[in-house]
């Protein structure tokens, strides 16, 4: 799928998201982009906002980010003895 395609979506979801709650409107978003997108789709749009995210709504670009964040697996160190 087109970057320009993820970007339009994305953005759509945020101007749904955007009339909730100050503190509902990321959480919201990156909630519908987990349950609804397509793995490859988020995978998209993780590279793309590598590149800079240009044209990503604000509250999107940082759902998005949270979803990144999230999406990394837990940094552990194991020490055997």
């Amino acid at each position: 799928m087109k970057p320009d395609n993820l970007v339009y979506m994305a953005n759509q979801i945020g101007k749904f998201f955007q009339y909730q709650k100050e503190d509902e409107i990321v959480p919201g978003i990156a909630s519908h982009i987990k349950k609804f997108w397509d793995p490859r789709m988020r995978e998209a749009i993780f590279a793309y906002l590598d590149q800079g995210g240009d044209g990503l709504d604000p509250y999107v670009k940082e759902a998005i980010l949270h979803l990144k964040e999230v999406k990394k697996p837990a940094e552990t160190s194991f020490q055997g003895t």
